[in-house]
């Protein structure tokens, strides 16, 4: 009978068993042991040199050790470009997801040789999520070696290389347009991913900090770019769908607030005209420089403040 070459490896096992329970002593066992450990880490280290042969060809040991940053390379390197792209994460609690974000969006980036830092910026206060004011926090945290912002969730992630992620000086770039999104298809969605340099950002004095809880604080900042007569662009020539991003978001484990308190259901409807970087109020706890799985982060630490007076909504209960 003929198996194909899937299942030759399942029949071999089955025969050693028979021929262990036969003959099994413990210098054989311990014989068969270590050459199945030897044979895993000869297996490890040629999967991480390449192709053997090819190595062997050009000259080079085909035995080199695994370290992460081989797989994820930390560059910036000023050959790609005069500009530079922070990418502002809001973020609280979410660390499975920052895991797989962190190293994929780096090595993404890195293909298309975009030049980038990748600042999260943690909620760490008792009020409500704050995304809003996290991404205007991220904006000044951001330092003069950028010069345009991507504000990205942490659960969408894009699939196709064709996405555009150069500097968008003709106007704001939605990257997550609504004919692409995963989940939200509505005209004036600006949400998930928008890159804008730092001068368009400043024109509409940031996003509103009124928005504690989930939602709507996108809405609100659709209008601030049309106050302040920015063009919205939105890619083209994008054949993935609704399939040109991962969404990683497990709404069963980590449930969205979308509490709505006192007059903030009336309120998030409202434009805010004078709030945003103006009034912003934070305090930085400490700002650490991280490695996950060979890909640069900073995480910034911060506690948000919040005026009781204006929005009662930032704190339940």
């Amino acid at each position: 009978m003929m198996y194909s070459s899937r299942r030759k490896p399942v029949l071999y096992f089955k025969e050693d068993r028979r021929f262990l329970s036969r003959k099994c002593t413990v210098l054989k066992l311990f014989g068969l042991c270590t050459v199945l450990v030897l044979g895993s880490l000869l297996w490890l280290q040629l999967s991480c040199s390449g192709d053997l042969g090819q190595a062997v060809k050009d000259g080079h040991s085909p035995y080199q050790p695994c370290p992460v940053e081989r797989l994820v390379p930390a560059i910036d390197d000023l050959s790609w470009g005069p500009h530079k792209m922070a990418v502002i994460i809001p973020f609280r609690e979410r660390f499975e997801e920052l895991l797989v974000f962190v190293p994929y969006m780096h090595s993404f980036l890195n293909k298309k040789k975009i030049r980038h830092k990748i600042l999260v910026i943690n909620q760490v206060d008792h009020f409500r999520f704050n995304r809003a004011s996290l991404i205007n926090v991220g904006y000044l945290e951001s330092g003069n070696d950028t010069d345009y912002i991507a504000m990205h969730d942490v659960d969408l992630l894009p699939q196709n290389e064709a996405l555009d992620y150069g500097f968008p000086e003709e106007g704001p770039f939605h990257v997550a347009s609504p004919e692409l999104h995963p989940l939200y298809h509505y005209k004036t969605y600006v949400g998930g991913i928008l890159l804008l340099t730092k001068k368009h950002y400043q024109m509409c004095n940031g996003m509103s900090n009124r928005f504690w809880g989930w939602g709507r604080e996108d809405d609100e900042f659709f209008r601030r770019l049309r106050t302040a007569e920015l063009q919205l662009f939105r890619p083209k020539g994008i054949n993935t769908g609704y399939k040109t991003f991962r969404h990683i978001h497990d709404p069963a484990w980590r449930k969205r607030d979308q509490k709505r308190i006192a007059a903030q259901k009336q309120e998030q409807f409202k434009i805010d005209p004078e709030g945003g970087l103006t009034n912003l109020r934070y305090k930085v706890e400490s700002r650490q420089d991280l490695m996950i799985s060979g890909a640069p982060c900073t995480v910034i630490s911060t506690s948000l403040e919040c005026d009781l007076s204006q929005t009662p909504w930032c704190q339940l209960g």
